[in-house]
């Protein structure tokens, strides 16, 4: 059993809880990622860790209720606890050799970007970060993204804060005057990643992604987290999370997200006759 130490609500949907983990914050690195079981009937899920801290022993995740298991985790309050919390899983992202990046994350996937400004920041690296959301009232980690780069750019779709349209607007306008980056890391929907790769292939720049598909056992063995690379099949459990977004096949990423897209929504508005509640 893990308890929940730490519990916030960022926005609507998007909470942040920080977990008693003491093992996994002593070895976790800023791209790896946890899978976590409500009970012991839940399904496993991964979650990017969003910070951690090795001294504390705590190991903090942020993600959106937006399926039945991340609903059913919202639910849980500071001390109660949760069946299972494995890793870290995957590999840290590649942070090594770099004197000036560009970080960009959209939406909840700033809860990835964040670790990584942070780690490179901490170590010195110029840090140019992006955070893109639709409006201002779904905004999250604005304060902390500050701490952790040298510019923080927010952008939002609606133009109700920071500037008014998509993250790959600013990054093509800070190629444009001459910012020369030795790596690009990006976090976010696939779309958007997809986009701020092609934003930066002209200009050839390093650009990593942390790739987010259907994931089960975290370990390799299920094969269901698998995306094409360069031509060749990866899993994105054990050969990433994050990759070259230059070779990555985004559309097929696409497609294979939305498989369940009917299931997931049949899910989480079903009630149990039995107990009259959500199942």
């Amino acid at each position: 059993m893990f308890q929940i130490v730490h519990k916030q609500q960022l926005n609507d949907e998007v909470y942040r809880m920080d977990f008693a983990a003491p093992f996994i914050a002593r070895k976790a690195r800023a791209g790896q990622f946890v899978i976590f079981r409500v009970d012991e009937k839940g399904e496993r899920i991964p979650l990017t860790i969003a910070d951690y801290d090795r001294e504390k022993g705590t190991v903090a995740v942020i993600f959106q209720a937006v399926g039945r298991s991340t609903m059913l985790l919202a639910q849980k309050q500071e001390g109660e606890s949760i069946a299972d919390l494995v890793g870290p899983l995957g590999n840290p992202t590649p942070l090594e050799n770099a004197k000036k990046v560009a970080v960009i994350g959209g939406g909840v996937g700033c809860a990835i970007a964040y670790p990584v400004a942070k780690e490179l920041h901490e170590a010195g690296v110029h840090v140019d970060m992006i955070a893109g959301f639709r409006s201002k009232n779904i905004i999250i980690l604005e304060e902390e993204m500050k701490q952790a780069s040298d510019r923080l750019f927010v952008t939002t779709d609606d133009g109700t804060y920071g500037e008014k349209g998509l993250v790959t607007q600013v990054l093509q306008r800070l190629l444009e005057e001459g910012n020369e980056y030795d790596a690009v890391f990006a976090v976010g929907p696939v779309v958007m990643m997809k986009f701020v790769c092609a934003t930066t292939k002209p200009y050839n720049v390093r650009t990593i992604v942390s790739l987010n598909p259907i994931m089960i056992d975290g370990t390799g063995m299920c094969g269901g987290c698998r995306v094409t690379v360069g031509g060749q099949i990866k899993f994105a459990c054990v050969d990433g999370p994050d990759f070259d977004g230059h070779q990555v096949d985004f559309d097929e990423l696409m497609k294979r997200n939305n498989t369940y897209q009917e299931q997931e929504a049949q899910e989480r508005s079903h009630t149990c006759r039995l107990f009259g509640g959500a199942e």
